[in-house]
């Protein structure tokens, strides 16, 4: 029998009179619960058999193996990171450290990009690109990686949506092109195969070569084969900056073209000029919501984004995958061209180094080199005086000499638009970023501080301590909200017969400690951590268990009586 329906069975005996107390492996004492779906608080003891709470409430019809005093502490489901890039820091580090210590137990991947499926070269490029992070790339399909990552052990489930540069290379390569008829359906046919592995469904990253080269009608086949699997269309939009409401109106006309529920990844009005736009963006979401679109979106909380140099570059001179954009920089004068593009306004690509306002307000954080690791941490300004360059031609000279696109940190948003934000009811919340220790390997480079910080300064900085939004709203956002857009299974709910995933932390404490300056520090106030039934972080340390499991969209083919 099933783990849910072995504590199903159990439930309805316990609740049918059995004159015994039935075994229970946990039952949590005395907390505050948040439930995830925004209603008041309350305190309720909590029930757990295997990997399913089988009480909330009254658990006088169990006996404990293991109980965990609670009181005081608020108890809540596990988070949703709705953008993850742990797809690299699992295979290093299983245990996820920087998002559990934060209560998240689902890392949610696949912005554009996504681990499968992968062709021979494809998996070639995968290996010869890695800088501090070395793998082995042994699967192909999409599925496979997630069924990999499950079996090394990881700390928080995984789940992925298929990306859409990932399918288009597939066929395509990094060429700026159209796809031909056979190619567009091979690329369906790659979705639906995705979907029928459990994908959530298609992740679009418009901004960044090749992704750049895709239109609108290419998006909506995509998504379109998504849809027969009731998947999901969530997009890094064509521009968060210039062009921010054409390209939300591109998001809704997909959805509305697909049939396909749609999300904003990391919305954001990107550089002072642009601000204003976010209530004509707010607007237009919640026009397509009250048509009947569902069109939701996720942010981190903070006003600088991280990506890399080729976002200050032109996508033309990027065709072709990294080899080939660094040979044309190398071209006196191509590099000429790019400089004049990089240095005048445009709407035709988007420029973050222009859209952050000054390289000053640009940090480089992750090379491959050891030779430009000295430079970590350090402005862009700074670097250019260094190497007597201009910005331009400093971040031209970064990529070819690192042999990589250069991380890169953009101050770009509003604080106020930050916390307008917040209070959105169709807001969840992604790190963007990977789950990354402060220990080892993880230290030769400076992630953006939302690696280790989003979810706990969304609960201290903007809900304890400036009282954006009740903390019961800001757990359904984190937990039901993201759930149910996905069309999740027994996931973001405090309720019998979903699984047990719990994050248990004190309202009181809990908070960010990362920064841009020193961003390896773990978040604090979590107390316990539940990953389907088992403890992976208690008493405010990790235990080494590693129980996370692959999760699964609708359009998987294995589903039966019971959910993974």
């Amino acid at each position: 029998m099933r783990p849910l329906a072995a504590a199903l069975v159990l439930a309805t005996a316990v609740s049918s009179g059995c004159s015994s107390p039935a075994p229970a492996d946990w039952i949590l004492r005395g907390g505050t619960l948040y439930d995830g779906t925004g209603a008041p608080p309350r305190e309720a003891d909590v029930a757990i058999v295997g990997d399913s709470i089988v009480a909330v409430g009254d658990v006088s019809g169990f006996e404990a193996a293991r109980e965990l005093d609670v009181s005081g502490l608020a108890v809540a489901p596990g988070f949703v990171n709705m953008l993850s890039w742990a797809t690299e820091t699992l295979l290093e580090d299983g245990r996820g450290l920087a998002d559990i210590a934060q209560g998240v137990t689902l890392e949610v991947f696949g912005e554009g990009s996504s681990m499968g499926p992968l062709t021979d070269s494809m998996k070639a490029v995968m290996v010869s690109s890695q800088g501090d992070l070395t793998f082995d790339v042994t699967w192909t399909t999409l599925g496979e990686y997630l069924e990999h990552l499950e079996r090394r052990g990881v700390s928080p489930n995984v789940a992925s949506f298929v990306g859409a540069t990932t399918v288009r290379v597939h066929e395509l390569g990094y060429d700026d092109r159209a796809p031909s008829a056979a190619e567009l359906a091979r690329m369906q046919d790659l979705v639906r195969a995705a979907m029928a592995e459990g994908a959530l469904g298609v992740g679009s990253s418009l901004i960044y070569a090749p992704a750049f080269y895709a239109d609108t009608d290419e998006l909506v086949a995509l998504v379109s084969a998504a849809a027969e699997s009731d998947g999901m269309y969530i997009s890094h939009m064509r521009s968060e900056a210039n062009r921010l409401l054409e390209a939300v109106d591109e998001l809704i006309h997909i959805a509305r073209v697909s049939g396909a529920p749609a999300e904003i990844y990391h919305l954001k009005a990107a550089g002072a000029d642009n601000w204003g736009k976010i209530d004509d963006v707010v607007a237009r979401v919640e026009a397509a919501r009250a048509e009947g679109i569902r069109v939701s979106a996720d942010m981190y909380t903070y006003t600088a984004g991280a990506t890399g140099l080729d976002a200050a570059m032109p996508p033309w001179v990027q065709e072709g995958g990294y080899d080939a954009w660094a040979a044309r920089l190398a071209d006196p004068a191509i590099r000429a061209r790019v400089l004049t593009e990089m240095r005048s306004p445009t709407d035709e690509w988007e420029n973050l180094m222009a859209q952050a306002g000054s390289p000053d307000r640009v940090l480089v954080v992750g090379f491959r080199a050891d030779s430009l690791k000295r430079h970590t941490g350090k402005t862009l300004a700074a670097v250019a005086e260094e190497m007597g360059l201009t910005p331009e031609e400093a971040a031209i000279e970064l990529v070819i000499r690192d042999g990589s696109r250069v991380g890169t940190v953009y101050f770009l948003m509003s604080e106020d638009n930050v916390r307008r934000q917040v209070a959105l009811p169709w807001m969840s919340f992604g790190s963007d970023a990977g789950a990354p220790a402060p220990e080892g390997v993880f230290l030769e480079s400076n992630p953006h501080p939302r690696a280790y910080g989003n979810f706990a300064r969304l609960l201290g900085r903007y809900v304890r301590d400036e009282g954006l939004i009740p903390l019961e709203e800001a757990v359904r956002k984190l937990t039901s909200l993201p759930a149910d857009n996905l069309g999740l299974r027994r996931r973001g709910r405090l309720a019998p017969g979903f699984h047990a995933d719990l994050a248990i932390f004190d309202p009181d404490e809990v908070g960010d400690r990362a920064t841009f300056e020193s961003p390896h520090h773990l978040s604090v106030g979590m107390r316990h951590v539940f990953v389907n039934g088992i403890p992976v972080w208690q008493d405010g340390a990790h235990t080494g268990a590693t129980p996370g499991r692959v999760v699964r969209g609708p359009g998987w083919t294995g589903w039966d009586d019971g959910s993974p």
